[in-house]
């Protein structure tokens, strides 16, 4: 199977208003393919919005953007297949009542029956069990090993359930089964939210790893590490109050998926 190809980003006054306001606005972003795009700020700046916007789950309403080669917000479906979202509270989230290994389970099946083109999706019934089967065990060690985690250094391996995962490692999970699918642009949200200064540097060390091996990031966090693509979204003349219920309201008129 093919790997991932990382999609460049580019954008240029690029913004997304609600009905409160300005979730976020002039943004500007060049990036080649396998970049690590760092967009920071504080909370309630925008910056999920802006993550969603780049990955096709939100329409904007001003500037433009590229993702790939794709104009948003005209091509914003084309944008939304080829990318995947990590770690979106209210978007993307992990089931605590579930297993590690339930939840690959159930993102390989998602992945045989909806992920791919309509060709792949037509012959994939016509497919042996056994060659679809091994594909499936093949994606899931490719994504575990890529978000380095190790099923076996869990307190039940498989079948530790996600609410006995330490932060760090539903993070791993939660990219893991993002990368199940080997999407082009991989987004996360909130990656430095309550973690040490140790365990932040092991998740930029894992995002700089993703990239290098062909899968551009795009990572929300509130202090961007060196060497990243920038992207501030810090409000200028707005309190974080009114920042907050911009970008909920954003998030609920523009629409999500």
């Amino acid at each position: 199977m093919d790997g991932p190809r990382g999609l460049g980003v580019t954008a240029r006054d690029f913004g997304l208003e609600g009905p409160r306001g300005w979730a976020f606005r002039g943004v500007g972003v060049d990036a080649q393919p396998g970049s690590l795009i760092a967009v920071e700020g504080p909370s309630g700046s925008g910056r999920t919005c802006l993550l969603l916007a780049l990955t096709g789950r939100m329409r904007s309403t001003e500037g433009t953007a590229t993702v790939g080669g794709a104009a948003l917000p005209r091509q914003m479906t084309a944008v939304r297949r080829a990318s995947a979202l990590a770690h979106v509270p209210g978007v993307i989230d992990l089931d605590p009542t579930l297993t590690v290994g339930e939840h690959l389970l159930e993102r390989a099946l998602l992945q045989r029956r909806f992920g791919g083109c309509l060709k792949d999706s037509l012959r994939g019934p016509l497919r042996p069990r056994a060659g679809r089967t091994a594909e499936g065990k093949l994606r899931i060690d490719s994504a575990l090993a890529a978000a380095g985690l190790d099923r076996e250094a869990l307190p039940k391996g498989s079948r530790t359930a996600v609410r006995d995962l330490e932060r760090l490692e539903a993070l791993r999970l939660s990219v893991a089964l993002a990368l199940v699918g080997r999407p082009g642009l991989l987004g996360v949200d909130d990656t430095d939210l309550k973690l040490s200064d140790a365990e932040r540097a092991e998740t930029w060390a894992l995002f700089k790893s993703i990239a290098q091996s062909g899968t551009t990031v795009v990572a929300v966090c509130s202090e961007a590490p060196e060497g990243a693509v920038l992207v501030s979204t810090r409000p200028t003349g707005h309190t974080s109050e009114t920042d907050d219920k911009e970008t909920a309201d954003a998030l609920a008129d523009t629409g999500r998926s």
